[in-house]
């Protein structure tokens, strides 16, 4: 079985944004911690969320993140959202649409389930309304996708 695996670059804040994350999502924890020396800096971390393994390296400034790579995030409530975006977003820089950038550059997409199914609803005008409806959010706002589902 083949094992794919995120590998982010941070320039030296990997254990940092490891323990926010860690400390951010439920079910995820803390894998391993590489230092040059016991008391050396940090080289390189690895976590799970979920039952997704990531890695990262403290590799200096020679490249940046973009979001050209995202993480979706769904979720079933709007309480979760509101969690998750607004820790987020707390130094990072909200887009359009869901996503945010968090303040170490990684960009996530939290997006509710309910826009998911009504984004390919059978009935076209509904989608339309439903992705009329998102792109004019920066946060998802569950209230609006359902408010576009019904047309009003």
């Amino acid at each position: 079985m083949t094992n794919i695996a995120p590998f982010l670059w941070f320039d030296s804040q990997a254990a940092e944004a490891m323990n926010f994350y860690v400390g951010l999502f439920e079910d995820s924890q803390v894998l391993s911690i590489q230092q040059a020396s016991d008391d050396g800096p940090v080289l390189s971390v690895s976590f799970s969320i979920g039952t997704q393994t990531f890695h990262a390296i403290n590799g200096g400034p020679h490249y940046v993140l973009t979001p050209a790579t995202s993480w979706m995030v769904t979720c079933t409530s709007q309480r979760e959202i509101d969690r998750l975006w607004d820790a987020l977003a707390d130094g990072g820089k909200p887009d359009q649409c869901g996503w945010v950038t968090d303040r170490f550059g990684v960009t996530w997409q939290i997006v509710p389930e309910v826009l998911l199914t009504h984004l390919g609803n059978p009935d076209p005008q509904i989608a339309v309304r439903v992705q009329e409806a998102m792109l004019a959010m920066t946060k998802i706002d569950i209230a609006g996708i359902e408010r576009a589902v019904s047309g009003t």
